[in-house]
């Protein structure tokens, strides 16, 4: 059976998550396929991933050159993606810190809402975030609150990581003309579907934060963000509120 669902992973220095990651996303009950963007890990992770390709039909990689951030590697393995027929295309941490297991709820979302983004939050109705320091979470929170005050995008969570789009809402969106990366790189792909009058839904889940690597969290993606998110209220012409009506469901007439 061929899959129309693609979790994009991007990897740098991830060998020892990796497979177990692997397994765990083949183990669903859903099919999928994995595309793995490596940025020339120097830990092997690039040869690892190669591995498990070389033993597994529904495992790609892709090699890029250099670690040339978050945002980067997501573009490249959305046009590598768009090149071919999936119609789910997920973002998807390779440290654990997204449950594998919440993959078929996104798509039960996607199809029942006919959504063109299901965002997994960590912020509807509570706060789920295991392994975070009081710090980071406030940062979070605060940053949540910041996107939602500036741009009016009603996303509870508008910098997680763990999403799904339709393949319809990333064709509309100029890829090549996306340059942020990390916080600001989810920010902006979120309020792009968005401002064209996507639909988008907002799945609860669990973050937990990873337990084997480092983080790849820094100043300099924060300071980014911060300046973002002016740029993108510009850009929908200082209007809180999409550009483009969204669609409403069209109801049955009364037989």
């Amino acid at each position: 059976m061929a899959a129309d669902t693609l979790i994009i992973v991007p990897t740098f220095n991830e060998r020892e998550n990796l497979p177990q990651l692997v397994k765990r996303l083949m183990a669903q009950p859903v099919t999928l396929d994995i595309l793995v963007v490596d940025d020339n890990s120097p830990d092997g992770t690039g040869q690892v991933a190669d591995e498990l390709a070389a033993s597994n039909p529904h495992v790609h990689v892709l090699h890029r050159q250099e670690k040339n951030g978050l945002g980067r590697a997501y573009i490249a393995g959305f046009e590598w993606a768009l090149a071919r027929q999936y119609e789910f295309i997920f973002e998807m941490d390779a440290d654990f810190s997204h449950n594998p297991a919440d993959i078929p709820r996104f798509l039960e979302a996607a199809l029942q809402e006919d959504t063109d983004l299901v965002v997994g939050t960590r912020y509807l109705n509570g706060i789920r975030v295991i392994n975070w320091p009081l710090n980071r979470l406030l940062l979070s929170l605060a940053a949540a609150q910041y996107v939602r005050l500036i741009t009016g995008m009603p996303v509870s969570d508008p910098t997680g990581g763990f999403k799904c789009f339709r393949r319809r809402a990333l064709a509309a969106i100029d890829l090549p003309s996306v340059r942020s990366n990390g916080y600001s790189f989810q920010i902006e792909l979120t309020h792009r579907v968005w401002r064209r009058g996507g639909r988008i839904a907002e799945v609860p889940i669990i973050f937990t934060d990873r337990f084997l690597g480092s983080s790849k969290m820094s100043g300099g993606i924060v300071r980014e963000a911060l300046w973002m998110v002016w740029k993108l209220w510009i850009e929908n012409a200082l209007q809180r509120h999409p550009r483009v009506p969204v669609p409403q469901p069209t109801s049955s007439p009364n037989p």
